[in-house]
């Protein structure tokens, strides 16, 4: 296997292991950037984009990176929050009127960060089609009734995240959620990340498929089996109303929709870029950075059904908990995307950290693959 790009010597052992992901012949395509200090030590992609495995994957090659996607959004919303467009513990009603309904009166942009709403699902089924609806799917969210009461437990918001703090930007900030994230993080650090992409972009994106043949670990399969026999399950709904949630992820409808929880596309330079500048100062303030790292949640999950710990639209460090931990220290913070992708910063070593799979695993949280190459990168630091 071809491993292009650039690596600083002294983290061989980290472009090795990299390499070493492809001894698997399930894996397609991938990309790893570390930054550390700010400056790039390592910069590596290898595979194939396309669908037959007949596409290099290039420099440019972009993913969709699901859930990865939230701390931008979450980053974007805290940016408001300290322009005081809004303001972390004001009820959403009071800058989205029609959420008030079915007792989400009191419901904060604070609970919604840090999965505390109870707004993880809708209950009533929805058409295919309804996934490209910005508005039929915040009307929805807004007529809904929560799960639980609110602050009492929390329970991951998979893709309902986007359009609940997505329309919360786009209200306060006057325009889509995606052209906000962009216009306020990619474009002034230099990132190719897209919220909503452009049709002339769609040549480089990779195919996104499915590894055969490796179940996961106890938590996959737990979340399985619910979602298998119980349909009408929170968890079950979460992850499959409306219907197209995991079946659309190559399709042009998802990659032109706005969807800030799920449909950012970009690459691992894009990742380490965004933690670097959330490390330096760039993104944040500390006060606000402060917020964003603090643990809001810990616990059982209502939705993933295993142990959760999240600041506000971050998945912290659980070093106790091996599909939990990003593997380098414990203050660490970011957020894994399905399947693989994963970008986090280690502020204890200055570690920003970007890795990009086309090859979908089967995991909830942490990606073994990336675990592995961090425990690699901890060697070399």
């Amino acid at each position: 296997m071809q491993i292009q790009g650039h690596y600083e010597l002294k983290f061989e052992a980290v472009r090795e292991a990299f390499a070493a992901l492809f001894d698997d012949p399930q894996e397609r395509g991938a990309a790893l950037c570390i930054q550390i200090g700010g400056e790039t030590v390592l910069d590596l992609w290898a595979g194939t984009a396309d669908k037959d495995g007949l596409e290099t994957w290039h420099s440019d090659t972009i993913a969709n990176l699901f859930s990865c996607t939230k701390t931008f959004t979450a980053v974007t919303a805290l940016q408001l929050v300290a322009e005081g467009k809004l303001q972390l513990d004001a009820p959403v009603a009071r800058y989205w009127p029609e959420f008030a309904a079915a007792g989400k009166e009191s419901v904060t942009l604070r609970q919604l960060l840090c999965h505390q709403a109870g707004l993880p699902a809708l209950r009533e089924l929805l058409t295919p089609e309804a996934l490209y609806d910005w508005q039929t799917m915040v009307d929805a969210l807004a007529a809904e009734t929560p799960w639980w009461t609110p602050g009492q437990g929390h329970g991951y918001a998979a893709i309902t995240y986007g359009w609940l703090v997505g329309e919360l930007l786009r209200r306060a900030d006057g325009r889509g959620p995606g052209e906000s994230i962009v216009a306020r993080i990619a474009k002034p650090l230099g990132l190719d990340f897209h919220v909503g992409l452009a049709d002339e972009e769609f040549h480089r994106v990779a195919h996104i498929a499915r590894g055969k043949g490796n179940v996961g670990d106890a938590a996959a399969q737990r979340l399985l089996q619910v979602t298998m026999r119980e349909p009408t399950a929170m968890t079950t709904r979460a992850f499959t109303n409306p219907p197209s949630i995991m079946t659309s992820t190559n399709k042009p409808e998802w990659r032109r929709m706005q969807q800030p929880a799920a449909n950012g596309h970009g690459n691992a330079r894009s990742l380490a870029g965004f933690y670097a500048g959330l490390l330096d100062g760039s993104l944040l303030e500390s006060e606000m950075l402060d917020e964003l790292t603090r643990e809001h949640s810990l616990g059982e999950d209502k939705t993933l059904l295993t142990r959760t710990r999240f600041g506000l639209g971050c998945m912290l460090d659980q070093p106790d908990v091996p599909n939990a931990t990003y593997g380098l220290g414990p203050r660490a913070f970011g957020h894994p995307g399905a399947g693989g992708s994963i970008g986090f910063a280690d502020p204890e070593h200055d570690v920003a950290f970007g890795f990009v799979t086309n090859t979908l695993g089967p995991y909830v949280l942490m990606d073994p693959r990336a675990q592995k190459l961090v425990r690699v990168l901890a060697t070399c630091l």
